[in-house]
């Protein structure tokens, strides 16, 4: 046989190996979402849907108008551009309690409390009322907030075990 001729079939062999490999071994889709928005920041992903879970929480912690232990989470800011604009203001808007309208209402078997949100420094910040506005620096910015459940009545009994969700979304507003 001639060099040509081992030459091609090596080349044949070689090839086959490879088209043997390259057969569909699992597939998918990647979407990709989004919107652009008309602001100086933009808002990281992970920021725009989250969950803050408040833990298991004692019935008796909550009695007489008490609280949980608060737990923090961030709205971090991307890329800021602070040509016309340098301060964010922040509204929390959802169901609010039926007792105390300040605190945002739960819904499941839990009953008797309402959660609570407070900006970096502990303040509560009201349902649909915009927060003090903050300053912001170029670039990346973190925003704190903290959430706590609080008993919403100082009547004996009012908190019943149980589990409980809530939603609240937010508008930022820069100035």
């Amino acid at each position: 046989m001639s060099i040509l001729k081992k030459n091609m079939l090596v080349l044949a062999l070689v090839s086959s190996a490879f088209a043997a490999n390259a057969a569909d071994q699992g597939s998918g889709t990647v979407t990709f979402t989004g919107s652009i928005i008309d602001a100086p920041c933009s808002i990281n992903p992970n920021s725009v849907d989250q969950t803050v879970a408040l833990g298991e929480i004692s019935q008796a912690s909550l009695a007489n108008l008490g609280t949980s232990t608060p737990r923090n989470f961030t709205i971090d800011l991307e890329n800021c551009d602070l040509t016309n604009k340098s301060k964010v203001a922040i509204t929390f808007n959802g169901s609010p309690d039926a007792i105390n309208s300040d605190l945002l209402g739960i819904t499941g078997t839990a009953k008797g409390a309402g959660i609570v949100i407070t900006d970096g420094s502990g303040s509560p910040i009201k349902l649909g009322v915009s927060s003090t506005a903050r300053s912001l620096g170029e670039g990346n910015n973190t925003l704190l907030y903290s959430a706590y459940l609080q008993g919403n009545s100082a009547t004996a009994g009012s908190v019943v075990p149980g589990s409980f969700s809530s939603v609240a979304d937010f508008t930022l507003a820069y100035q």
